[in-house]
């Protein structure tokens, strides 16, 4: 086998093309946009690269065909927060049904991790945000992803466990009808609190996206920040987040919840982008763009993702989830669209949110897997601590 490090434009292309010939018979992968991918290894687009550390592989076999490729990365804002030892990353793995191949490429990073300090690393995951590219996939094969989530053939959960990857938490992805009724428990709180005249609840303008950045920030920073793994975010990340989604936010489906005035709550959806990317085969140039703007016009799309929620420290527990969520109901309704909605991936450590989705009526639908790998192997292994 023969490993080569990612240094031009022809082995960046092998790394980006690998997953389209390894998935080329899967029915429910959905090929990634190029321009996502190479914009995690683009130091102009991903700020981590200028005060942290990344580096890419391809594998060949001796026929000189490529069977694998992976990541290594240290981000030194999340390295030693709530870890107990410096801890690393790999992500963007992708191999074929080989043990001895996977292990080559695992080796391969924790080699390169180690001499960067590290002493641990965990897997598969995103040279960034939690919110794209973590986790493995371990069940609901028999879905199409939605945008920027991993899917992975069946095989990789032993190709890592067999090399001594411990689950560090799991991730489950919800789903429900819309149209099915909410549970009572949750109106009666909703209907209690939309009672109160000190709190608000209105969805977003277009018009005034650079407020609601603010507004975003704010009630990240309370709710999310205090999170393993997670910083806080700043006002340029809230602006660009809000600029990136500028293009297929749909007004009716992003609300807050406002206590005098100020942000305490949030719940951001969106079209699910994978039901138009899927068509466009990761090509987002000028004929994409249009293409793009077909499916976009045609309203095909049933799905919305429920990409973050959020209640402020001191707002929790009183109901303005169930209001948040009744209000986004009656608009789907409304709108006559969006018969079926995802949720994006909750920790099994956050049993606050678990609670709301059972609330919620919805089903466990996908399954991901955090992986940690000790390179000490005789410490003791310990799990994400549960936030309750």
């Amino acid at each position: 086998m023969q490993l080569i490090e990612i240094t031009n434009v022809k082995t960046a292309k092998d790394f980006l093309l690998f997953p389209v010939h390894l998935y080329k018979n899967v029915q429910n992968w959905i090929r990634p946009l190029d321009n996502d991918i190479k914009a995690i290894f683009d130091p102009k687009k991903n700020l981590l690269l200028n005060t942290s550390q990344c580096i890419r592989w391809i594998l060949k076999n001796n026929q000189g065909v490529t069977i694998g490729r992976i990541a290594a990365f240290v981000n030194n804002k999340t390295k030693n927060k709530d870890n107990e030892q410096p801890t690393g990353g790999i992500g963007f793995f992708e191999c074929i049904n080989d043990q001895t191949a996977a292990t080559f490429l695992f080796d391969t990073s924790k080699k390169w991790l180690e001499e960067k300090g590290m002493e641990a690393m965990d897997g598969p995951i995103n040279f960034g945000n939690r919110d794209a590219w973590w986790g493995l996939l371990v069940d609901g094969f028999d879905i199409e992803p939605n945008y920027k989530n991993n899917y992975h053939f069946s095989y990789y959960q032993q190709l890592f466990e067999n090399y001594g990857f411990k689950v560090y938490f799991k991730q489950f992805t919800f789903g429900r009808n819309t149209r099915e009724p909410l549970d009572e428990k949750l109106i009666r709180k909703a209907k209690k609190i939309a009672q109160d005249p000190n709190y608000t609840f209105r969805h977003i303008e277009k018009n005034k996206l650079k407020q609601s950045a603010e507004d975003f920030r704010t009630v990240y920073n309370d709710a999310w920040a205090g999170i393993s793994g997670v910083t806080k975010m700043s006002s340029l990340q809230a602006n660009l987040i809000m600029k990136k989604m500028k293009s297929v936010i749909d007004e009716k489906i992003i609300w807050f919840a406002y206590y005098k005035e100020t942000p305490v709550a949030f719940c951001i959806n969106l079209p699910e982008l994978n039901q138009i990317f899927k068509h466009l085969n990761g090509n987002l140039n000028w004929f994409g763009k249009i293409r793009f703007l077909y499916y976009k016009l045609r309203k095909n799309n049933n799905k919305m993702t429920g990409i973050i929620f959020g209640v402020s420290v001191k707002h929790q527990g009183k109901g303005i989830d169930g209001a948040l969520i009744d209000a986004l109901k009656r608009a789907v309704i409304d709108k006559k669209k969006y018969s079926q909605m995802e949720m994006a991936w909750i920790g099994d450590f956050n049993t606050k949110m678990l609670t709301v989705m059972k609330q919620l009526h919805t089903k466990k639908i996908k399954t991901h897997h955090t992986y940690r790998y000790l390179f000490d192997r005789t410490n003791e292994f310990k799990r994400s601590p549960i936030k309750n």
